[in-house]
């Protein structure tokens, strides 16, 4: 398959790009640096802000599916502070809305979006702890990720949601996933995510369902 990952230069976005292409996948990774990704068989690297409709609509084509981990990589308590300084605040739900409409203009039905175990859907499943954690440090992420979500929902793409909880770079590919919002425990290595999302774009399943993902 021809993959396109957008937002391929975060921790998640590196996880997944991999996944895919161990799998013999053809991998376009689409980031504003995607250049300064190594080089390696089997993956194109294009420069480019996923938020612009010119540069979706020229990279998008031509592509069997989609997977989307767009986010801020710089410092969650600069972030709160300050806003984000490198990355549009709403980078995730302006992003989404970009790639869905182009997504539609070209044919491309099957996309799978990264989003936070504790939005939409599995809001209400939150320990009390991580409300508290969530509300004092991330609330406009998180803000920005229910706005994501309801893009798609509101969509007629083949979407699933990808909702992990806290990720750590690891080496573990350890996962369990579900889709009533049931976690196992509260940390899961990216490797492990990015085999879902490997999982979700080679299969037919869990089309608009949001899938969660834990250790």
């Amino acid at each position: 398959m021809n993959i396109l990952v957008i937002g391929a230069t975060g921790g998640s976005g590196r996880a997944v790009c991999d996944a895919l292409l161990e799998r013999g996948h053809r991998v376009t990774a689409l980031a504003r640096h995607a250049s300064a990704l190594p080089a390696r068989a089997g993956l194109e690297r294009v420069d480019g802000d996923a938020t612009r409709a010119s540069v979706l609509d020229a990279v998008i084509p031509g592509h069997d599916a989609i997977v989307v981990t767009l986010g801020i990589s710089e410092p969650t308590l600069r972030v709160r502070l300050r806003g984000a300084q490198g990355t549009r605040n709403d980078v995730r739900s302006k992003g989404t809305a970009e790639i869905v409409a182009a997504a539609r203009r070209v044919g491309v039905h099957r996309l799978v979006v990264q989003s936070s175990y504790g939005v939409g859907d599995t809001r209400a499943l939150l320990r009390l702890t991580d409300r508290i954690l969530f509300a004092l440090l991330i609330r406009p992420q998180i803000i920005d990720s229910e706005i994501q979500e309801g893009v798609l929902r509101g969509s007629e793409l083949d979407w699933t949601i990808v909702q992990p909880v806290y990720l750590t770079d690891g080496d573990s590919t350890e996962h369990f996933t579900s889709v009533d919002g049931t976690i196992r425990r509260n940390k899961v290595a990216r490797r492990g995510v990015a085999r879902v999302h490997a999982d979700l774009v080679e299969g037919a399943g869990s089309v608009r369902e949001t899938v969660s993902v834990s250790g």
